[in-house]
């Protein structure tokens, strides 16, 4: 697997460079075993922002249809909870079953075992390549430290 560098600051994180990415900072990939079936995550970026991951749950039984922007569960983390949204057209085909046996998974290793949730489907329309990724990654970060700056003055 080929991987993409980012680094501002403190932050530094690398992306896989031929997977789909939302620009809501979930990470999309056909699986191995049957390319029509994507395997979505969260990014290096999002599990900074959660932290270690407690718990996922999802809502939606398998083989229910899913569409971008719709919210499908949740992930309880040691930061922060957050809802869980689909980045994918298509029907639901399940929660990453190694999350049971150690959530943790999402934080050390989110772009091979650590995966959420499958999707018998096509990403969404407006997901982005790794550079398209990178790029809103510094766009993020700037705007994120350019808010930071205006709230010390």
């Amino acid at each position: 697997m080929e991987f993409l560098r980012f680094k501002h600051a403190r932050f530094s994180a690398r992306f896989p460079k031929d997977y789909r990415y939302s620009r809501s900072h979930y990470w999309m990939a056909p699986s191995p075993e049957d390319p029509e079936v994507w395997r979505v995550g969260f990014t290096k970026f999002a599990t900074r922002m959660l932290g270690e991951l407690v718990e996922a749950s999802f809502s939606v039984p398998r083989g229910g249809a899913v569409e971008p922007g719709e919210e499908i569960g949740a992930v309880e983390g040691f930061k922060a909870a957050a809802s869980v949204f689909s980045v994918m057209h298509g029907a639901f085909e399940g929660l990453n079953p190694a999350l049971a046996a150690d959530a943790c998974l999402v934080k050390s290793d989110p772009y091979e075992i650590g995966w959420l949730y499958a999707v018998r489907g096509r990403p969404e329309d407006d997901s982005l390549d790794g550079e398209g990724y990178v790029a809103l990654m510094q766009e993020t970060i700037e705007r994120m430290a350019s808010a930071e700056h205006a709230a010390e003055e």
